[in-house]
């Protein structure tokens, strides 16, 4: 994990709090590429990061989430990875930090964990 953030308080009936994984991968030339993507946890999952530190290597399940967002004609569109589970992974000491972001479900999983639909009727957008 390269960052995590405090939980904000959007109203009182929503909460988020982001994190960054960083990821790295090389090419077939040899050359190091470095990702940062940025992930969000919402409502009760918001604890979920509490038990890690930066530089921890982590799995992260998540769902992908698009919403549409419409202000005076402008139609702008937003992706959220939306992470509902977190779990600590051993370092390896020769490897890359590769598989540190899951990004396809385990097929032999039945998704027991995942979280509920949010309320569209909640607007989150910083704007």
């Amino acid at each position: 994990m390269a960052d995590k953030f405090e939980t904000q308080v959007i109203s009182d009936r929503f909460q988020k709090r982001e994190f960054v994984l960083e990821i790295k991968s090389t090419g077939a030339n040899g050359f190091e590429f470095v990702d940062f993507v940025k992930f969000q946890t919402t409502q009760d999952k918001c604890s979920l990061l509490d038990q890690f530190s930066i530089d921890d290597m982590v799995k992260v399940s998540f769902n992908l989430r698009g919403r549409k967002w419409e202000k005076e004609g402008q139609i702008s569109y937003f992706t959220n990875l939306e992470a509902w589970r977190i779990e600590k992974m051993e370092s390896e000491s020769s490897g890359s930090s590769d598989d540190s972001l899951s990004s396809t479900p385990d097929q032999d999983a039945p998704f027991p964990n995942e979280p509920p639909e949010v309320d569209p009727g909640i607007d989150d957008l910083p704007f």
